[in-house]
C-alpha cells in the first residue's frame, strides 16, 4: 500500500549508505512504492520512482543517500555531533523489520523493556523501575523531546566496564527518525549518541539504519557493530510478535503507564500532523 498522508510523503528519508549504494542499476522501495537506484562509474546517484520520470531529489547527510517522494519543507535534521572530529562514525547495517516503521520507533523510546528484553546488558532485575522523566512536543522545532531520563544498567556500552546509572535524552526529529543521547563512559560531560533512522517500505514492513557517534578509541570498530546489531536483533524478536502489527491510534486501545509517557507524546504528535502511514488509522 502507496502512502498517501502529506505528512509521511513530506519527509527525507535514508534508503541505503553511500558506501553500499552498487554501481549499475538496483532496486529500493520507499512507502510502498518501488524505486530504482542508478550510480554511474563516476559515482553520481540518482533515484526515480515507479511511474514517474523525473528523478526524485537526493541528499548525502551522515553517510547516507536520502530521498523524499514528496516535497519536504524543511532541510534534514542537524545532529551537531556527528561534526565533531573526534566521534567515532558507526554504521550498524541495514535491519529488516516486519514491523510498522513507527513501531520501531516507539520500541526505542521504551526504557520499561530493558531488563526483560536486553538482559544484563542494558537492564537486569530487580533494576526494573523507570523512574519518572519528562517529555515535551518542542514547538519551536517540531520534535519530541524526553529528557531527565534514567536506567541502571549492567552494561550501557562496550567500553563500560561495570554497571552504572545511565542518563538518557531522547529526541525524535521526525516521525520516522529519532536518537537518543546517553552517558558516555569515557567522558564525564560528552554524550554518546545513538541514531535510528528508519526506511518504511510498507504499513507493515521497514528497514532500521542504526547510526552511532562515539567517543571510543578502543574497541574496534566490528566489536561496536557488533554489540549494537545484538540489541537490536533482540528488539527484532518483540517487534515482529507485536500485534497488531500497525501503530494503534485509537484512544484506550493499548492501556499506557507512567513509563509510557514519550509513547503518548510520540502519539500525539503523529495525530497532530497527520501521520497516518503505518498506523491503525490507515487501515481504518
Amino acid at each position: 500500500m502507496k502512502a498517501t498522508d502529506r505528512a509521511s510523503l513530506d519527509q527525507w528519508y535514508p534508503i541505503e549508505t553511500e558506501a553500499e549504494i552498487p554501481y549499475g542499476t538496483s532496486a529500493n522501495r520507499l512507502l510502498g512504492t518501488d524505486l530504482v537506484v542508478t550510480r554511474t562509474a563516476q559515482g553520481e546517484v540518482t533515484v526515480l520512482a515507479e511511474g514517474q520520470g523525473l528523478p526524485l531529489p537526493i541528499k548525502r547527510r551522515y553517510g547516507y543517500v536520502w530521498t523524499t517522494l514528496g516535497t519536504p519543507e524543511k532541510d534534514i535534521f542537524p545532529i551537531v555531533e556527528a561534526d565533531e572530529p573526534d566521534r567515532r562514525y558507526v554504521p550498524c547495517g541495514a535491519v529488516s523489520v516486519k514491523a510498522s516503521g513507527l513501531r520501531i520507533i516507539e520500541n526505542f523510546l521504551d526504557m520499561a523493556h530493558f531488563p526483560f528484553v536486553h538482559t544484563d546488558i542494558l537492564g537486569s532485575e530487580p533494576h526494573t523501575q523507570v523512574e519518572q522523566y519528562n517529555v515535551e512536543i518542542r514547538r519551536d522545532v517540531d520534535e519530541v523531546w524526553a529528557t531527565n531520563c534514567q536506567f541502571f544498567q549492567p552494561q550501557a556500552a562496550l567500553s563500560a566496564k561495570d554497571g552504572l546509572m545511565t542518563q538518557y535524552i531522547y529526541r525524535v526529529m521526525t516521525p520516522f527518525s529519532t536518537l537518543l543521547y546517553k552517558t558516555c563512559p569515557n567522558s564525564a560531560n560528552r554524550w554518546d549518541v545513538i541514531c535510528l533512522f528508519v526506511q518504511p517500505l510498507d504499513p507493515g514492513r521497514c528497514r532500521a539504519h542504526p547510526v552511532m557517534y562515539l567517543i571510543d578509541d578502543q574497541s574496534t570498530t566490528a566489536s561496536l557493530i557488533q554489540f549494537q546489531q545484538l540489541i537490536f536483533l533482540q528488539d527484532r524478536i518483540i517487534l515482529e510478535n507485536q500485534r497488531p502489527v500497525l501503530l494503534p491510534m485509537e484512544a484506550r486501545s493499548e492501556i499506557p503507564t507512567r513509563a509510557d509517557a514519550s509513547s503518548i507524546a510520540y502519539r500525539r504528535w503523529l495525530k497532530e500532523k497527520g501521520v497516518t502511514y503505518g498506523t491503525s488509522l490507515q487501515a481504518a
